[in-house]
């Protein structure tokens, strides 16, 4: 059993990190990190989970749910700066766990964070595919653009006048677009002026995860460029939207600023007051899930002690201010109540176009952004995926081909090309709802551990020199764990079922493979 349990030194891995022939390229500085945490945070979670949260839980409240949500990602994100900074080795939550709780909690972390990086990064090549087509006006057809087991019920022209008068005005552009609910429940005779199509491949996401892997491939240091380039772009478009937007606040949307007690539909205890504050802070916590990601790139900083708490914190601070100014604006210019039927995707758009009158160019910008951040998150999703499995092969417990550096890109290249041929099935012929939020739940368990660890290595390990500390510990990372521990137990019953199963299949892995093969056994 203590086989089991067997850590790797702290000595061991810095010597690992310091190897030559094994070793990546150290490319990454102070701004890269930080520009790669927001690239990483930023993603259409700021434009679609704000007005769900507005219309459901807080109201004009929602600002204040985004920093309840941020005090709970700087529990686990001072806990990351810690580590980052006194194990600078690529791996993130696997390569801390290692060295704190063991080789098997090692690879359950790794294995789960497989959910965050890689089946994150399908699922949001799949957003990222739809936002394009609805950007190109649907040009892609519907074929070329989902997956086989996915379908599409289409009523075009003058045929739409036959169908209930509730499902006929959701029409636009001269074509009504059924769900499957809706289809079902037609009578037969109406189901006769329905087309029916069906996706044969996924190609938009798939041609977006190539170009992206290869750009991985080609160096970190390229890839931070264009991610900077890309988070530029997004930044920019948010604070453009914040700066417009701020002329047509109407100071009578934020009052009442949090949600009245005995407001129709909002009976629960997070649904309205500063209950709903805490409701709304569950919804929007997974807008900030990502910044995590940077300490996954800790072997590639060039002064890792310094800067990898200041691009993990930094990160998150300066995309806290931004989702805090975006909601303000958001629920100023249109009321919070209005979100519930103009939601997701929409809510940004239906308020510029209703009533930033002269700005309505403004909302094919927010779809620009939303597909700028799905690519930068995809980018720093892959780049993590791609660390965490080199970090294991270097282990022993995968095999070696994942820690196989390009001779002179210095990447680990064929980690890569495994990762996208993996990442681009699943995104070419799955939909993206299967993932559901076993993205999320990846991310908070590997947020758990992290905690955990600094705790057990203050310790176990005194003695060890900390370029960054973090505060008042052990209260940091209780409240780190109790935090992320509140928010998987939140998650649907189908997403645990199907986390439960994916942990299954990964002990059998570990015990089957892993563990025989492992480093620390060899040397025993």
């Amino acid at each position: 059993m203590s086989q089991l349990f067997r850590t790797k030194s702290l000595s061991k891995l810095l010597a690992d990190a310091a190897s030559g022939e094994k070793s990546l390229k150290k490319t990454l500085g102070m701004w890269s990190l930080i520009a790669l945490g927001i690239g990483a945070i930023i993603g259409a979670g700021l434009f679609v989970r704000t007005a769900a949260a507005a219309a459901d839980n807080a109201g004009s409240g929602v600002t204040m749910s985004f920093v309840v949500a941020a005090i709970g990602c700087a529990f686990a994100g001072l806990c990351y700066a810690e580590f980052a900074a006194m194990i600078p080795i690529a791996g993130s939550a696997y390569t801390y766990a290692y060295t704190t709780m063991g080789e098997l909690v090692a690879w359950i972390i790794g294995w789960a964070l497989i959910m965050e990086y890689a089946l994150g990064a399908a699922t949001v090549s799949i957003a990222w595919s739809e936002y394009l087509n609805n950007l190109l006006g649907g040009a892609i057809p519907y074929e070329w653009c989902h997956s086989p087991f996915e379908h599409a019920y289409k009523v075009v022209g003058s045929a739409i006048s036959q169908f209930p008068e509730e499902l006929a005005k959701t029409a636009k552009n001269g074509v009504l677009i059924l769900s499957e609910e809706n289809y079902n429940a037609l009578a037969e005779n109406l189901k006769s002026s329905v087309n029916i199509y069906s996706g044969i491949v996924n190609l938009p996401a798939l041609g977006i995860l190539l170009a992206l892997t290869l750009l991985l491939i080609k160096g970190t240091q390229e890839s931070a460029i264009v991610n900077g380039i890309i988070v530029f772009i997004k930044v920019a478009i948010v604070l453009l939207f914040i700066a417009i937007g701020w002329k047509f606040i109407n100071p009578a949307n934020h009052t009442p600023y949090l949600i009245p007690e005995g407001v129709a539909g909002h009976e629960g205890i997070f649904t309205w007051g500063y209950g709903g504050i805490l409701g709304g802070a569950a919804v929007v916590f997974f807008a900030f899930i990502g910044f995590d990601a940077v300490s996954t790139a800790a072997q590639e900083a060039k002064n890792p002690k310094r800067d990898m708490p200041i691009g993990i914190l930094g990160s998150l601070a300066v995309c806290t201010l931004l989702y805090v100014l975006f909601s303000y604006v958001l629920t100023g210019v249109a009321h919070w109540s209005e979100f519930a039927a103009a939601g997701k995707e929409a809510s940004v758009s239906y308020a510029v176009q209703k009533y930033m009158i002269g700005y309505e160019w403004l909302g094919t910008s927010v779809t620009i952004a939303i597909l700028a951040g799905f690519s930068s998150v995809i980018l720093v999703m892959l780049m993590g995926q791609s660390r965490v499995f080199f970090s294991m092969s270097k282990d022993g417990l995968i095999p070696g081909v994942f820690s196989k550096l390009h001779p002179k890109f210095q990447t680990p290249y064929k980690s890569n090309m495994i990762l996208f041929v993996f990442v681009g099935l699943f995104a070419a012929f799955i939909p993206g709802s299967v993932a559901g939020d076993l993205t999320s739940f990846g991310t908070l368990f590997a947020f758990v551990l992290v905690c955990a660890g600094i705790w057990i290595m203050r310790k176990r390990h005194p003695e060890i020199a900390r370029p960054f500390k973090t505060p008042l510990v052990p209260l940091v990372p209780i409240l780190g764990i109790l935090v992320c521990s509140f928010m998987i137990i939140a998650l649907d019953k189908f997403t645990l079922a199907s986390a439960f199963a994916w942990m299954i299949l990964g002990l059998i892995i570990y015990f089957g493979y892993g563990r025989s093969r492992s480093n620390l056994n060899k040397e025993q």
